[in-house]
């Protein structure tokens, strides 16, 4: 059995070129043999860039490469599920860009293609393969938090330009597919539970017609809550706040920590609010991308369990549906 992963790219974006190809080729796991752009300048161009063997002008084209073992997908939203569908019909394993589908039922799609060929697929949540991420987890089981009944989160960028994908609601664009999703996956991981219901408060470009900010509240078995806020015109902002009945955590930068830099998290015992009970753990530089790459490369080289698997995701989507509901109705929705 081959001793790495070969891989092929599904696009030149720009998550791939400044994050995944970058992360991948630094590591022993993984090589990159293959990569494909609908615009075949583009596609040459990336891989002269990357020193990437193969450039192909059609994903078809680099879906049907015998040498290509697995395919990283970083389309557009819209294509997510009907291009990793495809790649596992063509017999490669999948690590697809959030959101992996527009709907549920998209990823169930996804998810009766991975039984059916029996290859590996999974949703690119990079952040739940951050050091700092397990350690709150473990802080949290350990009981030091007491009981935790409060997840609260705020992510925002600002973003006016009309023709980025991320502006474009026909196509998946808006705030809670592009960065409020992670707000419901992390608080899964942490509370180590899904929602039972959820409400959101939307405001919409009035001439995107994308989610420019949004609101919402998870409820949680036992009582518990998320409240979040994500935003796409507003200022750059990440923070998580975890609070229990005994202490808090906090994660400075939880979802695009620098790989050249530390990063941290802070616990206080809540004594006073001039923070004399704050303790801070610093994580030295991480590389989440390629940490998420080499999970799913020993998963597919000698059966490592994923802990993510494409059940995780389709779950993350049954929320995102709901809130979207939500908005519609002006009330609480079931998951």
């Amino acid at each position: 059995m081959s001793k790495t992963v070969k891989w092929g790219i599904l696009s030149p974006a720009k998550i791939a070129r400044e994050q995944v190809i970058p992360s991948l080729k630094g590591s022993d796991l993984n090589e990159i043999v293959a990569i494909a752009s609908r615009d075949g300048e583009r596609a040459r161009k990336a891989a002269t860039d990357f020193g990437i063997p193969k450039a192909y002008d059609s994903y078809e084209a680099m879906l049907a490469d015998p040498e290509v073992d697995a395919v990283y997908n970083p389309l557009p939203n819209h294509l997510h599920a009907p291009l990793t569908i495809k790649a596992l019909q063509a017999g490669k394993h999948v690590l697809c860009e959030k959101p992996i589908a527009l709907n549920a039922e998209e990823a169930r799609r996804i998810e009766a293609a991975q039984a059916e060929t029996g290859l590996l697929v999974a949703e690119a949540f990079m952040v739940r393969f951050h050091p700092q991420w397990p350690r709150a987890r473990e802080i949290i089981r350990s009981g030091r938090l007491g009981e935790v009944r409060a997840v609260q989160t705020f992510f925002s960028y600002f973003l006016l330009d009309p023709e980025n994908i991320r502006n474009q609601a026909g196509i998946g664009g808006g705030g809670l597919y592009d960065v409020g999703c992670y707000a419901i996956a992390t608080a899964r991981y942490i509370f180590g539970a899904d929602p039972e219901r959820v409400i959101g408060l939307f405001d919409r470009d009035e001439a995107m017609l994308t989610d420019r900010l949004a609101s919402g509240l998870a409820a949680f078995p036992g009582g518990r809550q998320l409240t979040f806020t994500c935003a796409t015109q507003l200022v750059p902002t990440q923070k998580v706040q975890i609070a229990g009945t005994r202490g808090r955590l906090e994660i400075e930068v939880p979802f695009n920590p620098d790989r050249r830099h530390p990063t941290r998290i802070v616990f206080d015992d809540g004594r006073d609010l001039s923070g004399s009970g704050r303790e801070t753990e610093e994580f030295v530089p991480a590389d989440q991308y390629r940490l998420q790459g080499d999970a799913f490369s020993r998963a597919i080289l000698d059966g490592t369990r994923l802990e993510f698997p494409i059940e995780d995701a389709v779950t993350n989507m049954r929320v995102i549906d709901a809130l979207f509901r939500s908005e519609r109705s002006g009330t609480w929705e079931e998951i």
